[in-house]
């Protein structure tokens, strides 16, 4: 028993040191600075351990080789653009495409996403549609496959993918597949296994050092992105598994948005590819090699292709968000399955709502994250008492990352509008400049509308006690969920 005053004294230093380190070292964001050093003092021995895990920050110097933007042009090209538009001597396609040069000049700087204006671009937002699409393209794959996945599943659907990379890797074609190693850990050995077989390459992103122990499992590559011949991409919400097809009786149908695209953003969609597998792989792709930069001209379609996450200092992606949200001149469409705004966004959205701008929200009815779930309903509190509508969208489980603005601008991607995706996950969007594809996702947002309940603010102030609860205390822990 003499033991015990002397561990509990060990404890509280070691969580002084870890505070102090948080605090003074590691300079987080206020908020995840607090919320962290409630979860230290509240619950010493487990805060601890879930600090070392998820908490740690993640060194930019050691994770990509950045050089290899510069063997392929990008850096060259990004300063040609962004003198040609400081210079205002930029060849326009279409004279629309200028009065949103201020936001890819934003992503040219920041982000080194070159803005492309020939591409053409098909809208899935049913799981079955786009799936067909993507095997149709890879079954048509002559010489290489490049598929970037957060989550795949050894079911049927995984399988179904499985067996034509499988065929086409045994015809000669080159196939490359990258998983999250968080996000896929249900995945089989013997999946993997096939795949190496038959002449793939399949790696893991951020895989544990010691086996079940991993210290990087908050950063997480979040992205989805496919690559055919170097002439067609996919990007978007959809991961690969029987879910996303509504045959989980959980969920029930899923509501998710994706992009099939023609054109010269696929050049930057394989360069993320690139960079990304040149981390996870030992084997280094040899980005120069032509075969992988074949794009088509095929389309009118403006679009950058924008990537975030914590080997930055900047939070590109959400700055994309924020800029587009302060240039609204009539309506603002949002659909997110989280939404967790940090003071930044929440305060861009109530400025527009307060000012006349019709901002809508729509969200999903239910959880597959219980605590984030009851943080973004503790946020939505603060559009409604601005104007804004929120909407719950009760037709299955909505996980599309989709921005409208003015039906002229919008963004489909992989980050949610929460701290996670803005600051820990690796993320991928693609920034639309084209009135039509804005529309067409204003109109899926429209007949969403059909199959939603909207939540106004006397049925929010109505919520019971018990669910105030949860939502205070997820709040109080938003910053680090």
């Amino acid at each position: 028993m003499a033991v015990i005053p002397y561990l509990l004294g060990f404890i509280m230093v070691m969580n002084f040191v870890l505070a102090f380190t948080i605090i003074f070292l590691e300079r987080k964001d206020i908020s995840a600075t607090w919320a962290w050093l409630m979860v230290l003092f509240f619950i010493p021995i487990v805060g601890f351990i879930l600090y070392l895990i998820f908490g740690r920050q993640l060194s930019s110097k050691k994770i990509f080789v950045w050089e290899t933007k510069s063997k392929l042009g990008v850096k060259k090209a990004v300063q040609e653009q962004m003198r040609a538009i400081e210079d205002d001597v930029f060849q326009y396609k279409s004279t629309d495409l200028k009065i949103y040069k201020d936001l890819y000049y934003l992503h040219l700087r920041n982000n080194d996403a070159i803005f492309t204006q020939d591409n053409q671009v098909d809208l899935f937002t049913d799981g079955k549609e786009k799936f067909d699409s993507l095997l149709q393209d890879l079954q048509n794959a002559t010489d290489h496959i490049h598929l970037l996945y957060y989550i795949i599943r050894h079911d049927a659907l995984g399988q179904q993918i499985a067996d034509v990379l499988i065929r086409k890797a045994r015809e000669g074609v080159q196939v490359k597949v990258l998983y999250d190693d968080m996000g896929s850990r249900s995945l089989s050995r013997k999946y993997i296994k096939r795949l190496r077989e038959a002449g793939a390459d399949v790696e893991g992103f951020f895989p544990p050092v010691v086996p079940k122990i991993n210290f990087k499992i908050n950063f997480r590559n979040h992205r989805k992105l496919a690559i055919i011949d170097g002439k067609i991409g996919y990007i978007g919400g959809f991961n690969i598994g029987d879910e996303y097809l509504g045959k989980d009786p959980k969920f029930g149908y899923w509501r998710d948005t994706h992009l099939r695209v023609i054109g010269d953003a696929v050049e930057n969609m394989q360069t993320r590819f690139i960079l990304d597998w040149n981390q996870a792989s030992r084997k280094k792709h040899i980005a120069s090699e032509p075969r992988y930069y074949a794009t088509d001209p095929a389309g009118n379609v403006g679009m950058q292709i924008v990537s975030s996450g914590p080997d930055s200092d900047w939070e590109q992606i959400k700055y994309g968000y924020i800029k587009m949200i302060l240039a609204a001149k009539d309506h603002i469409y949002i659909q997110t399955p989280y939404f967790i705004p940090d003071e930044s966004l929440r305060d861009a959205l109530r400025i527009a709502a307060l000012s006349g701008v019709d901002v809508k929200l729509m969200i999903p009815n239910k959880p597959d994250h219980p605590f984030i779930y009851w943080a973004t309903l503790s946020h939505i509190g603060d559009l409604l008492k601005a104007g804004a509508e929120v909407y719950i969208y009760q037709n299955g489980f909505l996980h599309a990352k989709t921005i409208t603005i003015d039906s002229e601008v919008s963004s489909v991607g992989t980050a949610n509008i929460d701290v996670r995706s803005f600051r820990l996950n690796f993320e991928v969007n693609a920034f639309l400049y084209d009135e039509e594809m804005a529309k067409k996702l204003s109109e899926a947002f429209k007949k969403d509308i059909e199959v939603s309940t909207q939540m106004t603010q006397k049925l929010y102030a109505h919520r019971s006690l018990g669910i105030r609860f949860k939502e205070s205390v997820s709040r109080l822990l938003s910053p680090i969920l």
